[in-house]
């Protein structure tokens, strides 16, 4: 024999949308005024690294900003964010690029040091644009990953007045004392030199 499944009232539903906001109510609230952590470019996505991935600071009033350094990951978008969240690995960039769609996440606030050069003299005074991909895979070099992450550096340039040339736009591998090759060959220096200077 079949029971009818008992009607939820408006009562009822009420009570228990109550008790399920309960929990929340209680919390502390947010001082007013305090600061919300969010990317420094507003067409990013915060996925902030682990505190033991970089070095808090206060720049460009504790140390100059003059350079951008362009990383391919070695690893798909996702395990490079992991990584970054990861407090063992000692690694992190400002901002990781999607190949497919160029998304982007931020993960170390612009004004923190992040560890992605190798080289401490660098690290203190560059932004880290990491891309998905491999060097050695030149199909992840999207069209829309120049694009995006053109406008992304061409944003850091103008905030910091950093001149969008070679001088100042570096690879990786052009860290001195690095062992490092990236971006690789097949990463576009003029292509995207000339899409950061036509933002």
């Amino acid at each position: 024999m079949e029971h009818a499944r008992p009607r939820l009232s408006r009562r009822r539903i009420l009570q228990g949308t109550a008790l399920a906001v309960v929990p929340y109510a209680l919390l502390p609230e947010r001082p007013t005024g305090a600061h919300v952590p969010g990317p420094d470019y507003a067409l990013a996505e915060w996925q902030p690294a682990n505190a033991a991935n970089y070095t808090v600071a206060n720049r460009p009033t504790s140390h100059p900003v003059d350079q951008v350094i362009i990383h391919v990951t070695q690893a798909t978008y996702p395990n490079s964010v992991f990584v970054f969240k990861n407090p063992k690995k000692q690694v992190s960039a400002h901002y990781v690029v999607r190949s497919a769609d160029g998304h982007t996440s931020q993960c170390v606030r612009e004004a923190d040091i992040a560890w992605h050069a190798g080289d401490w003299d660098h690290n203190l005074r560059s932004i880290g644009i990491e891309h998905e991909g491999w060097v050695d895979e030149p199909f992840y070099f999207t069209d829309v990953m120049y694009e995006t992450s053109a406008r992304l550096t061409a944003a850091i340039c103008a905030r910091y007045g950093i001149p969008k040339d070679r001088a100042h736009i570096i690879g990786h591998y052009e860290v001195p004392g690095t062992d490092h090759t990236d971006p690789g060959p097949h990463w576009d220096w003029t292509r995207y030199i000339r899409l950061v200077n036509a933002v």
